[in-house]
């Protein structure tokens, strides 16, 4: 019966990659300036079609007009405080998918509060590290959440395991797919619960890979399921790190040929990158 599951999502990942290098959809996003051009880069290898944007206009325009958005809360400027709460409110009425990236969550009341109201608009995708999946529950008061948070900035001092419980608890509320990144990946849509095994330690040694992997996962989100979306971001990411990282020889030339195994990995190549499956607790 698992052996059956594991063939129905390797099938879908297929699909879902196959259409998104067939259709070039488009996936705009709203996030960080550090990883501005590192994110686009990534959706355009991956087969997607870019759209940076941050006024409030432009993002209500493009939250109703385009396939799926990538909202990112890193870098946040005044103007975010308009822009991040019309955007979900039309991607919600829309009913567009959406990724939320809580980055550097519990830093500033401004950034508090646009998470808070996030519960609300319900995120397609939530992707973090576990730290920020942990406070984001508890932010919103849900089932193994926690109200401090082990974040180091962007960085995460928690296991991914130690996450499961509130990644299964936010993906149940929101009704779509939670992604926790670490060493090994956790995915899941509050019934299943994927890891997903790959990736390169120089991933920790640029700058946006997280980042990037939220506005691929956007990409997924136009032709897929929110659960599908999510695993095949992971899958390229981590077959495409691990291919990468065996023949670079620092963060400089990895990021380059991150880029070119993006571009190339196949979408049984994706499929295929090794992961385990198994069933959320009740």
């Amino acid at each position: 019966m698992k052996q059956d599951r594991k063939d129905d999502i390797k099938e879908q990942m297929v699909q879902a990659v196959e259409a998104v290098k067939r259709t070039n959809p488009m996936a705009g996003s709203i996030t960080n300036t550090v990883t501005i051009n590192f994110v686009a880069n990534a959706q355009i290898a991956v087969g997607g079609s870019a759209a940076m944007v941050y006024l409030p206009d432009e993002a209500e325009f493009l939250a109703r007009a385009g396939g799926a958005i990538y909202v990112n809360v890193g870098t946040l400027l005044p103007v975010h405080e308009k822009t991040l709460p019309r955007a979900a409110k039309a991607l919600h009425e829309a009913g567009k998918p959406w990724v939320l990236d809580p980055v550097a969550i519990g830093i500033g009341s401004l950034r508090t509060e646009l998470l808070r109201q996030f519960k609300t608009y319900k995120p397609s995708v939530i992707r973090g590290n576990p730290s920020e999946v942990l406070a984001l529950a508890g932010l919103w008061g849900l089932e193994g959440g926690s109200k401090g948070s082990n974040a180091r900035g962007v960085d995460s001092t928690d296991p991914v395991m130690a996450a499961r419980d509130a990644a299964v608890a936010l993906a149940r509320w929101t009704g779509g797919a939670v992604a926790v990144s670490g060493e090994t990946d956790l995915v899941t849509d509050g019934t299943s619960v994927v890891l997903s095994h790959g990736g390169s330690h120089f991933m920790n040694r640029i700058t946006g890979s997280g980042c990037a992997l939220g506005g691929v996962i956007a990409v997924y989100a136009t032709v897929a399921s929110p659960f599908i979306a999510a695993l095949a971001g992971h899958a390229v990411f981590n077959l495409a790190g691990s291919r990468a990282g065996s023949r670079a020889e620092g963060p400089g030339s990895f990021q380059t040929l991150f880029l070119d195994e993006l571009y190339n990995a196949t979408c049984e190549d994706i499929a295929d990158n090794p992961f385990e499956l198994m069933e959320a607790e009740p």
